[in-house]
């Protein structure tokens, strides 16, 4: 677990030597953790793994650095860094992951994703396209409608900046991690973006702008959003709340809507990459956006984002390092989006939680039993285990305990856990059947009566029984 998750706050306040206080989302992270429910369960295993293809893909050297902003041109080469966030808030980062650098054009699907949060898709896209150009990203072109092709090239993306503000949206997104700014990119973009206004002259030429906007403001927005700072670690965090349906998995807070986030991964899968679009979406198979800065945003929904940077760039524009980490990662992992998860056997899933692991829940959950261990029990209950799994005999916990007579075990099990009394195992039997086979009589009655107020209980909603089971949980504890 993340060493930030606890604060000690005023320690000396109230005689007490320490009081902790815990976040909201820093309370759902840990109980997470303590329940063992991460979206990656082994999270050590499976980082090891990408720290091997971080270190395989540190050997490329192919690629030159952007120049045509003079600001990027002192980018080191040899800067090679990585972070992950998963949407559960796991983290881990890799090389030069603290370096501050300029979004560039991967701020564009952020703040597309801001514009159809705020303004809803109809009225985003009466002014840009969704389709790919198969032009250049700066390329001088409108579609058939007379609209920019998609968010993703630079006329479309000095539209979308004539509609929004943005940077309150960008520090949500990155949990209130870093996002700074760089003044002086931002006026190295002024001085050199002579493509850009020239763009922004032919949309207003078009009256591709909506009513009112102002040409010039808009471009100032398009440069300012280019030249905001983050670092690996902050962007992995923006990349993960796309991961995650909008909502951000430090602060727990909902920034984008659903609609925002489903609209900008089917954009980006087609339109993130350049003119490698059609390759990466073939080879990789996943939402991801680059930029000329060296940086590659890449989503893997419901599972996490990576934030890749490595300034030395391919044909295309894309980052050589960024590129090859992400083509390792998914010929590793079943992360590609047309993967078969259930059949795809030469890959790992990170996903999926071991036999070995399963197997362990089942022996400790019933040896409990066995014993008489109501700590256990409680504890397994309240990390939200399944009561009712069944071992190679199909036998519960239930069986076991009422087999062993162990009166308190077996009202746990039912008025805490509600485990259904009516289970048979290989033999057929049910929990009652063993009680009365070793003459455990007060648990014959207590089972005898508890299956009268099962079957009573059924016929109540789902949801009643369930806080029923929470408010006896909770009086046990």
């Amino acid at each position: 677990v993340n060493h930030n998750i606890v604060h000690c706050v005023n320690p000396g306040n109230s005689g007490l030597a320490n009081k902790l206080q815990l976040s909201k989302s820093y309370h759902i992270l840990l109980t997470q953790a303590f329940r063992k429910k991460f979206i990656i369960p082994d999270f050590e295993e499976f980082t090891s793994h990408v720290e091997q293809i971080f270190e395989l893909t540190k050997g490329l050297r192919e690629g030159k650095v952007a120049n045509y902003i003079p600001q990027m041109a002192r980018y080191n080469s040899d800067i090679w860094g990585v972070s992950l966030c998963t949407v559960d808030g796991q983290r881990h980062s890799m090389g030069h992951s603290k370096t501050p650098f300029c979004l560039q054009s991967c701020v564009k699907p952020l703040k597309y994703a801001v514009a159809v949060s705020e303004l809803g898709t109809e009225r985003v896209h009466q002014y840009v396209g969704k389709e790919p150009s198969g032009l250049r990203y700066d390329k001088l072109s409108l579609n058939e409608e007379g609209i920019p092709h998609n968010p993703m090239v630079n006329a479309g993306a000095i539209v979308v900046s004539s509609l929004i503000k943005v940077v309150d949206y960008l520090k949500k997104m990155a949990g209130n991690e870093y996002v700074g700014f760089s003044n002086t990119t931002f006026q190295s973009e002024k001085e050199t973006g002579d493509r850009n206004y020239a763009i922004g002259y032919y949309l207003k030429d078009k009256k591709c702008f909506p009513r009112g906007a102002d040409m010039m403001a808009a471009l100032d927005l398009y440069f300012q959003l280019c030249s905001v700072e983050v670092t690996c670690e902050s962007g992995s965090v923006m990349a993960a709340t796309l991961a995650n349906g909008g909502i951000c998995p430090i602060t727990g807070e909902c920034v984008l809507s659903d609609e925002a986030i489903r609209n900008t991964l089917s954009l980006i899968y087609s339109c993130g990459m350049y003119d490698f679009s059609g390759q990466f979406a073939f080879h990789v198979g996943l939402p991801a956006k680059s930029a000329v800065s060296g940086a590659i945003l890449l989503v893997v929904p419901n599972v996490m984002g990576v934030m890749c940077l490595s300034p030395p760039l391919d044909k295309a524009g894309n980052s050589t390092r960024g590129i090859g980490f992400c083509q390792e990662l998914v010929s590793l992992f079943n992360f590609h989006n047309y993967d078969n998860l259930l059949h795809c056997t030469r890959k790992m899933d990170p996903r999926r939680e071991g036999d070995e692991v399963r197997n362990k829940t089942v022996v400790n959950l019933l040896f409990a039993a066995h014993s008489g261990d109501i700590s256990a029990l409680r504890r397994f209950a309240l990390s939200a285990m399944d009561m009712e799994q069944k071992d190679y005999d199909s036998r519960t916990a239930l069986h076991v305990a009422a087999a062993e007579g162990h009166l308190e075990v077996v009202k746990f099990l039912m008025e805490a856990c509600r485990i259904n009394p009516f289970v048979k195992d290989r033999w057929g039997n049910i929990a009652l059947d063993d009680a009365i086979q070793f003459h455990h009589l007060e648990v014959v009655k207590l089972l005898k009566d508890y299956q009268e107020s099962y079957i009573l209980g059924s016929r109540q909603t789902r949801e009643a029984a369930e806080d029923l089971s929470k408010e006896n949980l909770e009086s046990m504890v």
